[in-house]
Order: structure tokens, then sequence, then C-alpha cells
């Protein structure tokens, strides 16, 4: 079926529309990253007068950024790689398995996604005082207690998501691998996760990218040595919060976002296949 020219017109508009509404923070990202730090803190312009790189350059002073990165990425990379295979052990049991109760594990998973976090953030504090007490393992301002924490909300969507997708996987498939004498462990790997690879690779990018953007509980359960990104551009500001460097800011925030744009490019074609196949399931 042909469009007519005010469809073509009204699709036409309304693309422009969404990308001036994309581009324009990013246009201002860019602006106030090259600004001196008199013209960052002027009414904004949308060239700047006095074109600079010494944002980029004194942004690695101003605050420790490599700590920052380095811990983003330690705790942001182990959220994904500990929450995948137990997502889809978990999800290969709710599909393959006729389990008593699967309609009301699946409801109480995804009903863990309505609850705000804040709701949790008090109660996970106590629970890992109280077991760094008792048990002399140290959660609280740690690696390991910021990745829990992030498990605890990455598991169930990893579960719901993996259960749809390893729904759509024929289990047929798997029946003919081991008639050709493949363990049922063997035929899993070599056959389903190979077939849900895009759905699984879509997964671990949208946890990787959860965590690597998480401020709520990465503003209570971190100190100076496990503070992660979002928390670190806060130290562009003086101490009284008198002066904010929005200059080095804007040139942080577009520097720590290259690593995440990169991999999310380089993994595009296995993210919008898996997308695809939750969309056709």
């Amino acid at each position: 079926m042909a469009e007519s020219f005010s469809y073509r017109v009204v699709r036409v508009l309304v693309l422009l529309f969404l990308a001036a509404f994309t581009l324009y923070p990013l246009w201002t990202l860019i602006t106030i990253s090259l600004s001196t730090a008199t013209e960052a803190g002027a009414p904004f312009r949308w060239i700047p007068e006095f074109l600079t790189l010494h944002p980029y350059v004194a942004m690695w002073h101003t605050a420790p950024l490599l700590l920052y990165l380095k811990n983003s990425a330690i705790v942001s990379s182990s959220s994904a790689v500990v929450s995948l295979p137990i997502a889809l052990l978990a999800a290969y049991a709710l599909t393959r398995h006729r389990l008593r109760g699967r309609g009301v594990v699946l409801r109480v998973v995804l009903a863990t996604q309505a609850f705000p976090g804040v709701l949790f953030l008090l109660p996970l504090f106590v629970i890992y005082i109280s077991i760094e007490h008792t048990l002399g393992i140290p959660l609280d301002g740690t690696y390991l207690g910021l990745i829990v924490t992030y498990l605890t909300f990455a598991l169930p969507f990893s579960i719901w998501m993996l259960t749809g997708y390893l729904a759509a996987v024929p289990p047929d498939i798997e029946e003919a691998a081991r008639v050709d004498g493949a363990s049922r462990m063997r035929a899993f790997i070599s056959m389903t996760i190979r077939m849900a690879t895009p759905s699984i690779v879509a997964v671990g990018v949208f946890t990787f990218m959860t965590a690597w953007g998480e401020v709520l509980f990465a503003s209570v359960l971190t100190d100076g040595a496990t503070r992660t990104l979002p928390i670190g551009l806060q130290l562009y500001e003086s101490a009284k919060g008198l002066v904010i460097y929005w200059n080095q800011l804007m040139a942080a925030a577009l520097t720590v976002s290259v690593p995440v744009v990169v991999g999310f490019m380089v993994l595009q074609r296995y993210f919008v296949r898996g997308l695809s196949a939750g969309a056709i399931k």
C-alpha cells in the first residue's frame, strides 16, 4: 500500500523532532566540554567562543576518574557474568520441566520489578552490617556487596526475559542431540544456548548498562576506594558545592560513555536480534 504525501510529511516531521530531541543534549555536552571554565558557567552558547581541550586533560586530575572507571567496569561486568548463568539454568528449568507453581514463580519474579529500589536500600544495608558483625564478611563498601545488591534486581529480570526466549526454542532440537548421544547438559549448551545467543547477549547488555548507571545503591554502599562512576562524577564540584567544573563534568560524562557506546555498537547485531526474538515470542 502506497503512502500518502501527507503521511510522509508527518512521518518526516516526527522523525526530525525525535532526532533534534535526541541530539540536543549530546550537542550541549560537547559544547560545554569544549568551553573554558568561565564560558561553561555563563549562559549557553551553541558554539563556544574559545574552543579548548583543557577540560579533557584536567578532568583526570580533578577526580580519580580511572579508579571510578575500573570500579564500574568490575561491578557491572561481574553482575552480568554472574547473573546470566544462574538465570539461564533457572529459565531452563522453568521451560523444560513441568514444575508445580511455575506460573506463581514467574509472577513473583516479575513482581519484584514493581517495587522501587529505595524500599530495599535500608534493609540491605542493615543485613550487610549484621553479616559483617556476625560472620566477619565485609559487604558495605566492597565490590562484593555492590555486586550482590545488583544481582537482587538483575536476576529476576534476567530470569523473566530468558524464560520467554528459551520457551521459543523447540525442545525437539535438544531431543535430537540426545538421540545422537549428547547428555542433557551438552544438548542444552550446544543447541539451545547457541540458538538463544542473541537473546542472551541482549539480556547481558541490559544488565551491564543498568549496573553501569546505577546511583541509589552505589551512593550508600561504596566508599572512596569502591566508588563508581555515577557517584564519582559528583566530585567535579568544590567541597561546599560553591564551584562546579561544568566543562570537566561534561568532558568526563562523554568520556565514560565511550566504553558503553563502543560495546553496544560491537554487540548491536546480537542485541537487535535478541530483541526481535523477544518481540516475535
